[in-house]
């Protein structure tokens, strides 16, 4: 199996602490040895907006010479790809936008059947709109691409550090993991 983290965090602060939680959960498993885990940290790359202009889909590469040909080879390789992001504004970060926008022209090379979890984490209450914005979206997306839902985790962690302080909460990101 090949599971791709994509982290849309710029900083190093909970949302890494979340995706560090969940590969421990995936390295856990009894089946860990047959398990390729492939991390993409978003704040590392240079993805350019997607103009819609569908060459990617018809050229295999955009017309832009940037990092979003081996994000989409990472995607397409994928068996369960986990989005992991900070709130910002009511959505996800701008950097993990840039990457999901490039699915646009590749939608059907992208592969059907895959598991995706989503782990969103902001500085409001859980009952804040903002978590259901985001996870509706992720919802969305893997509606149109046959993707399958495993899990949608939202987690209220104000300060960088709070979420390394919540024993309870990364137990639960790590059996999420071991149970993807």
């Amino acid at each position: 199996m090949k599971v791709l983290i994509i982290n849309g965090s710029p900083r190093k602060g909970n949302t890494l602490t979340a995706v560090k939680a969940i590969t421990r959960g995936i390295e856990s498993r009894t089946d860990a040895a047959d398990i390729e885990i492939t991390q993409i940290d978003a704040e590392g790359k240079n993805i350019l907006p997607c103009k819609g202009c569908n060459a990617c889909g018809s050229m295999s590469r955009c017309i832009f010479a940037d990092d979003s040909p081996e994000i989409n080879e990472a995607v397409e390789a994928a068996d369960a790809i986990i989005f992991a992001t900070p709130v910002y504004w009511w959505g996800v970060t701008a950097q993990l936008k840039l990457i999901i926008d490039k699915f646009y022209a590749r939608a059907t090379k992208l592969g059907s059947g895959k598991k995706i979890g989503t782990v969103v984490i902001g500085g409001a209450e859980l009952d804040d709109p903002e978590y259901e914005i985001i996870q509706k979206q992720f919802e969305c997306i893997a509606e149109y691409l046959g993707w399958e839902v495993a899990f949608a985790k939202s987690i209220f962690a104000n300060d960088p550090k709070d979420l390394s302080q919540m024993e309870d909460t990364l137990a639960e990101l790590e059996k999420l993991g071991a149970e993807l």
